[in-house]
Parts: structure tokens; C-alpha cells; sequence
């Protein structure tokens, strides 16, 4: 090969370099862009800065239609949130009165000498009140926290005062009904927020009651690397094996209890509360032998 076909070789092949160089170069420009917009849309910064036929600047003009679509579409679920916000404030206001007059009413005529029957239907208008008040507070608390409306606040603390608050606050139905409710001492720590953690608790532990006939109801906590964990015990009437995935469901009431009191949001509250700390709930049952609901809360 000749002098000349080396050196038109040697240009054909500068200039193919050059060439993927120059491609290589436009590439990193390019994506060097992309980043540089995506960096100002987290920001909010963002604007479109050409307006020329390149794809750069379409890709700038679609960038800027997303993001004032995005803001619109956030300034909606804003003020939807907003409007839930109102209407569930609205709901709890407007139910206190009247539901706290008809427990009101009821107590005033259970104390009025009246006939059997009529002393039958005050106690159960009674009973229902309480129901529905319970029921109207659970759902206003269940749609405060599913909406972001009562955000949790998890903070590091000791588990014994919160145990005790809660075996304080059902001292005196446990011992209506004649059962027993143990606390063991414990000095385990975890994180979470006290006021609906012990929400959660009170649930479950209201619900070992009501469905405790006789025996004992405990209350313990133990400490591992990662969680704490809390057992309520009791020997109730136990769950069976196909519902015990089933009654953290909204609403769901097994069959075998449905004649006995409930709404069947307790359970479900407990675990949207417990979830949302970071932690979760389980349960083990034997019917007829009593159940165990365990809350692991994280360290």
C-alpha cells in the first residue's frame, strides 16, 4: 500500500473518532441537561430556558406541562384534604351534643321508677348510645389518620407507664365483670407515639374483656435487638385459624360473637396505628382456650 492510501486511511479513521467523540460529547451534554432540569423540578425551580425546534426543547416544554399539571393535581388533593379535614370536624361536632344528651336522657330514666319492660328499653337505648358514640369516635380518628390529617410522633420511651395507663383505665370494667387483669413489670424501650399507641392497646385489651367470661387477662412486654414486643393474653373464647387473617379487616365481626357487643373497627384502628410507627400485630388463638395479640413496636 502506498504513502497515500496510509494517510487517507489514517484521515478516514480521525475522523470517525472525531466524530464518535463529538456524538459522545453532544450525548453527556444532553444528558447533562436532562439532570440539570430534573434537579430545578425537585427544587421547583424550574423554567424553560429554549425555544427552538430541538428535542431539548421540547423535552423542556413537556417538562414544564408535567409539573404545572402536578401542581394543580397537588393543589387539588390539598384542598380536597382540606375539605375532608372540615367535614370530619364538622361530623365530630355535630354528633357530641346529641349522643352525649341521649346517654344523658337514659341515665335520668334508669333512676325513675318505671315498669320492667320499659326499664329493659332504657338500658338498651343506653347501651346502643354508647355504641354509637364509640363507633362515631373510632371513625373520626380512623379518617383523622388515614388522611394525614393526625400525623404519629414515635419518640424513644419506656413501656411500663404506658401499660399502666392502660390496665388504670380498665381497673374498673375488669372488675365488673370479674376477671382479673395482670400487668408484669417490665423495662423495655422502644419508639413510639404514647397517646395512640395506647389508643391501639386499649382496643385490644377492650376486646380481651369482652370476649373473657372468666380467667385472667396479662398484660407483658419483652425486649429484643430490633422490636419490643407487648402480649395481651387472655382466656377467652379464642379465634379460630381461618378468621385470624380476617378480623383486622374494617368492620369484620366473626360470626361466633356476633350477638355480643362491637363494631368491628377496634382491631382494625389498632393495627393502622401500629403500622404506621413502623411496627405490626399478630395474633395467636386456640378457640375456646384464649388468645394472644402481640404489638411489636420498633427500638
Amino acid at each position: 500500500m502506498n504513502k497515500t492510501g496510509i494517510v487517507i486511511i489514517l484521515l478516514c479513521f480521525l475522523a470517525a473518532a472525531a466524530v464518535v467523540l463529538w456524538e459522545r460529547r453532544k450525548v453527556i451534554k444532553t444528558m447533562e441537561e436532562i439532570e440539570r432540569m430534573l434537579d430545578a423540578a425537585m427544587t421547583g425551580s424550574f423554567s424553560e430556558t429554549t425555544f427552538d425546534e430541538s428535542q431539548l426543547s421540547a423535552l423542556e416544554t413537556k417538562f414544564a406541562h408535567y409539573l404545572s399539571a402536578a401542581e394543580a393535581s397537588s393543589q387539588n388533593i390539598a384542598q380536597e384534604k382540606d375539605k375532608i379535614k372540615t367535614l370530619i370536624a364538622d361530623i365530630s361536632h355535630q354528633t357530641k351534643t346529641p349522643i352525649a344528651n341521649l346517654l344523658l336522657y337514659s341515665e335520668l330514666l334508669m333512676e325513675e321508677t318505671l315498669p320492667a319492660s320499659a326499664n329493659a328499653n332504657v338500658e338498651a337505648l343506653y347501651k346502643q348510645s354508647e355504641k354509637l358514640r364509640f363507633l362515631i369516635d373510632s371513625l373520626v380518628k380512623l379518617s383523622r389518620l388515614e388522611n394525614g390529617i393526625i400525623s404519629l410522633a414515635p419518640q424513644q420511651a419506656a413501656l411500663q407507664p404506658l401499660l399502666e395507663s392502660v390496665v388504670e383505665q380498665y381497673a374498673a370494667k375488669v372488675s365488673e365483670k370479674g376477671l382479673s387483669l395482670q400487668l408484669q413489670d417490665t423495662d423495655a424501650f422502644a419508639i413510639f407515639d404514647f397517646k395512640w399507641t395506647a389508643e391501639a392497646l386499649a382496643n385490644i385489651v377492650d376486646n380481651a374483656i369482652k370476649y373473657t367470661e372468666h380467667g385472667t387477662i396479662t398484660i407483658s412486654a419483652v425486649s429484643y435487638e430490633m422490636f419490643a414486643r407487648i402480649d395481651i393474653s387472655d382466656t377467652g373464647t379464642g379465634i379460630s385459624e381461618s378468621e385470624q387473617a380476617k378480623i383486622f379487616a374494617r368492620f369484620y365481626r366473626s360470626k361466633s360473637v356476633r350477638e355480643q357487643e362491637g363494631v368491628g373497627i377496634g382491631l382494625y384502628l389498632a393495627r393502622q396505628i401500629i403500622s404506621g410507627e413502623g411496627g405490626y400485630i399478630k395474633v395467636a388463638s386456640v378457640p375456646e382456650k384464649g388468645s394472644t395479640f402481640s404489638m411489636f413496636l420498633p427500638k
